[in-house]
């Protein structure tokens, strides 16, 4: 089961009109292409997706689950939104509330165990190896669990464990933490265990697993065990955190390597042409995706597909995901702009000092300018760091063609 409703609010405009998982990633994918990759990877072929906040471009993607080998006369891929029913409708409070009300989709497969996954996280992970520790340990559930940092184990879910593995106790973001393993909100359960809790717990509000389900599990005495995983994760739910595991897929050594031969990552993928690059581009360190044509220079970047970068440009450090255009003698630093968005000739980003931005500093920060999707930006415009445009923006929206580092620039009717 693969929670994917998330509205991922703290990366502001770039899911305005999108899901979390369904952002695009890496040049190609979206975020969620890498829990699904993982289930075929590892061998489970039945996949229920909880969609709920924006669902369209995530239902469209995931389709029949063709890329992923999903598309099955048994079990296979099936998108779970919320339903109305007889007597009232619900939407989804929770993550064990949007399982709860699944209950009946998980019964027509009488399944003896259940994998819940979140639709949001970069990582690789074997879920046949957790499941075969789950066995061993005659558990009745699995909290995948990651070491961190002492100093940041405040911001967790913290499990204590015995030298058996097995779960003694646990705290939500403890201000004094025992121990550094965080739970990773990926679980197996014994189905009948999981049951068990959702119909007792189910009146709970915002019904949760790490408040209310695993709590109750352990009060009544269920064997609960932390399977430690020590490889690469990361929660992209912050727009540095984002931008952060983009550039790391291009390091000279990526901690994350989406060029493994046995560890396929799988996508729905457009027809497009080959890449194009011009005797007067200049690529280097850089993922550029199919159907881009570069006629300027990138540095250090991550390129969607069906890019087009004009002569005369340099982009450096920045994400441009697909079907971006960008005029002439543009200047791009670190920056993040969303999909089929037209940055028009002569516009420098990026530059500046680096002020907080005045309206959403939590959101907007690290010298980030980030670029909604479908907006436009006028020819011959500067716009500096800590930065936000959403819309369709004109010149006269610019004082002096300048876009203050610090300042948003969001169009009516966008957010």
């Amino acid at each position: 089961m693969l929670l994917a409703g998330g509205q991922g609010s703290r990366l502001g405009v770039l899911t305005s009109k999108v899901a979390k998982p369904a952002v695009a990633f890496g040049g190609k994918y979206r975020i969620i292409d890498f829990p699904l990759s993982n289930c075929i990877n590892s061998g489970v072929d039945t996949v229920g997706v909880l969609t709920q906040y924006q669902p369209l471009r995530l239902n469209t993607h995931i389709g029949i689950g063709i890329p992923w080998d999903l598309d099955r006369n048994i079990g296979g891929v099936t998108v779970l939104p919320p339903y109305e029913k007889s007597t009232h409708s619900e939407w989804y409070t929770g993550t064990a509330n949007a399982i709860y009300q699944n209950l009946a989709y998980m019964e027509t497969y009488n399944p003896e165990y259940v994998l819940i996954l979140s639709g949001d996280h970069i990582y690789k992970m074997d879920y046949e190896v957790m499941l075969d520790f789950h066995k061993q340990n005659n558990a009745e559930c699995t909290i995948a669990v990651m070491p961190v940092p002492m100093e940041e184990a405040g911001r967790f879910g913290i499990m204590i464990t015995d030298r058996k593995h097995k779960i003694i106790d646990f705290e939500e973001k403890p201000a004094s933490p025992r121990s550094n393993l965080a739970s990773m909100g990926i679980y197996i359960f014994n189905f009948k265990t999981l049951k068990e809790a959702l119909i007792h717990m189910a009146e709970q509000p915002a019904l949760d697993f790490g408040k209310h389900i695993i709590p109750y599990c352990h009060e009544n005495g269920s064997s609960l065990y932390a399977y430690e995983f020590n490889g690469y994760w990361k929660d992209v739910g912050t727009l540095n955190s984002y931008w952060e595991a983009n550039m790391e897929l291009i390091d000279i050594v990526p901690e994350f390597n989406l060029y493994e031969e046995y560890w396929k990552i799988f996508t729905k993928s457009e027809i497009l042409p080959p890449q194009y690059f011009s005797d007067q581009s200049v690529i280097e360190k850089s993922i550029v995706g199919e159907g881009t044509e570069i006629y300027g220079r990138v540095y250090n970047s991550v390129i969607g597909c069906g890019v087009v970068i004009s002569e005369g440009c340099e982009i450096r450090d920045s994400i441009i995901m697909n079907h971006v255009t960008i005029g002439k003698n543009c200047r791009i630093y670190k920056s993040i702009i969303a999909e089929d968005t037209l940055i028009e000739d002569e516009v420098t980003m990026g530059v500046g000092e680096e002020i907080p931005n005045e309206e959403f500093p939590h959101i907007y920060n690290h010298g980030l300018v980030c670029i909604g999707e479908k907006s436009v930006i006028p020819q011959g415009v500067t716009i500096g760091k800590n930065t936000c445009i959403f819309g369709e923006s004109k010149v006269r929206d610019y004082k002096d063609l300048h876009l203050e580092s610090g300042r948003n620039l969001i169009k009516a009717g966008d957010e």
